[in-house]
């Protein structure tokens, strides 16, 4: 079985004691890859940090054999869009013209639930950041949350209809999942299918989205995944074994055939050599 995790924040502070122990048991678990999320300007360059010509490996256990693809991506998140300046984008555009690894840009949508930042803001840095992906020819990673629609009428209405991106962890409705999939974009599939209450809709709608269009993650290290989570509080990409496993349960379908063709889904969506 080989799995990619679509998108972790494994620079978070909670790994900073053992992230090499984090990422050989995503090794082991048969995690092949992993994107790490940039939501502003010190997480972004934190993930460049950790990307595979800069992490220190020094230890000679057998994971270390088989190292994992590390990418990472740019961004800023609607919560720090009220900071979202011109120098900022400046900042994170040299990135990722700068950095090999990065290969998408994003964490970066609408959040219109706990509003740590204005929606002109918000709105605002959305925008900017959609217009700096095209320039840069990136795939977006997108971020939506109770934005009553406006999420939708943005993208539809700016930039071009051939635009790569998949939303993040997606929660939505079936009309909003159709609406993404009819614009082109992929679904990203987290640990909230397992759960047994939370994720009893997501269940129901997601043998719906074709194969070809489906990215699973952790988004590490949030959203603990079941059996998982009921014995960690920290996530981790060794965890997105269990949502692949979920979503092949649900589908009907071969686990080690379903991981296969996500693989293969994630590293086209990435610009990865197959």
């Amino acid at each position: 079985m080989r799995l990619f995790d679509s998108h972790c924040h494994i620079d978070d502070k909670a790994y900073a004691n053992d992230i090499l122990e984090v990422i050989d048991r995503a090794c082991q678990e048969g995690v092949r890859g992993m994107m790490i999320v940039g939501v502003d300007v010190q997480t972004s360059l934190k993930a460049i940090e950790l990307a595979p010509n800069n992490i220190t490996r020094n230890h000679t256990n057998q994971a270390a054999q088989g190292h994992p693809i590390i990418i990472t991506s740019v961004g800023i998140h609607p919560h720090d869009a009220k900071n979202c300046s011109i120098k900022t984008l400046e900042t994170l555009k040299t990135l990722a013209k700068t950095h090999t690894c990065v290969k998408a840009w994003g964490e970066t949508g609408l959040d219109f639930n706990r509003m740590f930042s204005p929606q002109q803001d918000q709105e605002a840095c959305f925008s900017s950041q959609l217009n700096l992906a095209q320039e840069l020819d990136l795939p977006l990673i997108f971020h939506e949350r109770d934005s009553k629609g406006r999420f939708y009428e943005m993208l539809k209405s700016e930039g071009p209809p051939a635009r790569k991106g998949v939303v993040h962890c997606f929660s939505g409705t079936r009309q909003e999942m159709f609406n993404y999939l009819d614009l082109g974009y992929h679904i990203g599939i987290t640990g909230i299918l397992t759960l047994q209450k939370r994720g009893e809709y997501l269940r129901e709608i997601a043998p719906l989205i074709p194969e070809d269009r489906l990215l699973i993650e952790t988004d590490a290290p949030y959203l603990t995944p079941a059996p998982q989570k009921n014995k960690f509080r920290r996530n981790e990409p060794a965890f997105v074994k269990s949502v692949l496993v979920k979503l092949a349960q649900i589908k009907e379908v071969d686990p080690e055939t379903l991981s296969q063709t996500i693989f293969e889904n994630t590293l086209k969506f990435y610009n990865l050599p197959l």
